[in-house]
Formats: C-alpha cells, structure tokens, sequence
C-alpha cells in the first residue's frame, strides 16, 4: 500500500470514527460516571469488536450476511434491544461522579462495576451493528493493492483503525468526564443521565429501523 493510499483511507477512517455514534455515547456515558482512566475497559472493547468484525469481513462472512436477510436482522434487532437497555440503565442510574470521588477514584459505582463489564458493555455495543460488518466488507478491498500481499495490508489497515478508534474514543470519554463536571457545578448531575439514556433509546430504535 502507497502512502498516498494510506493517507486517504486514515482520512476517511477518521472522519468515520469522529462522528458521535453509540460507541461514542458510551464511552461518553462511562467517562461521566467512571472516570477517563476507567472507560479505557470500554474502548478496548470498542477495539475489540472491530477487529473481530475486520476478521469476519476478511473471512467473507460480510457477505453472507448482505446475502442473509434473516442473519442482519437478528444482529440488527438484539443490537437494538442491547442499545434500549442500556438507555433504561443510563436513565434510571445515580447522578455522575463528583469531583471530588472521581479523582479518588473510590465511589460505589467503581467497585459495582468491574472493568470486565465496562468491556463486554463496549464489545456488545460495537458488535451489534450488522452494517459495521457490511461496512468493513465493503471499506477495505477499495485500498488493498493486489500486487501486494494482502495479509500485510489488512494488518496495517487494521492497526491504523485500531490506534485512530483508541484516541477518539478515549477523547469521548475525556469530554465526558468533562462536560459532567461542568453540570455538577450548576447542580444539573442528573441532566446527564437524562440525555444519555434518552439518546441511547433513539439509537436503539434507529437502528431497528435501519435498512440494509
């Protein structure tokens, strides 16, 4: 793969990852009420659901899928139901962390919900879009050179996703942290759940919605 090559598929990668989805929601979510440094449990399963859904497309099962109108929409629906769950949970929660045990490190939330949880929350999110596997199938042969080994080119477009996926989803989660201590100050803690849950729901149904 040409650097020129590399250079437009990072660009595109980027503008796709930026953009605010339920990823980013979560991992918004679990930095307001984890913390930044906790929420990496999140993006890793972000992370990981990725690279499986890389290998599944790589294997062709990408197009099985777009080929199983059964298949994406059973992946389609339990995505949406795993999405409204999470709404309900974020609506019904406790406020955010306050400053002062965020930094501490030490409120019951923390030790309620281990790390494990936070990734299988991360992983499931990121799995349970059937387009992101269609999207992969789709994505990655426009910027596999065929005169190249192809193993090497996966790896590298992998990699790239990999560490572009990790930074953004991190600063999602930096924000989040952010943005609910600004509202803790204005005594509007709740708000952030609100919002969260509420936007979760629509993502949920969205994604029911959604056709191929």
């Amino acid at each position: 793969m040409s650097i020129h090559l590399w250079f437009i598929y990072l660009s595109v990668i980027v503008a796709i990852i930026v953009t605010p989805g339920p990823s980013a929601l979560l991992c918004m979510t679990h930095g307001a009420h984890h913390g930044s440094r906790r929420t990496l449990a999140t993006v890793a399963g972000g992370i990981v659901a990725a690279l499986t859904l890389m290998a599944l497309s790589a294997l062709g099962l990408g197009a099985i899928l777009a080929a199983s109108d059964i298949a994406f929409q059973i992946i389609k629906f339990a995505g949406a139901v795993y999405l409204v769950l999470l709404g309900i949970a974020a609506w019904r929660a406790s406020p955010p962390l306050h400053a002062e045990s965020m930094s501490a490190s030490t409120t019951s939330d923390d030790k309620r919900i281990p790390l494990r949880k936070l990734f299988a929350s991360g992983l499931m999110v990121g799995i349970g879009n059937p387009k992101d596997l269609l999207f992969f199938s789709a994505l990655f042969p426009q910027f596999l050179d065929p005169s190249i080994p192809v193993l090497s080119q996966l790896g590298l477009l992998a990699l790239t996703w990999v560490m572009v996926e990790g930074l953004v989803m991190f600063g999602y989660a930096a924000f989040g942290k952010k943005f609910v201590l600004g509202l803790d100050r204005l005594g509007a803690g709740k708000l952030f759940n609100r919002v969260a849950g509420g936007a979760f729901v629509v993502a949920g149904g969205a994604l029911a919605a959604m056709r191929r």
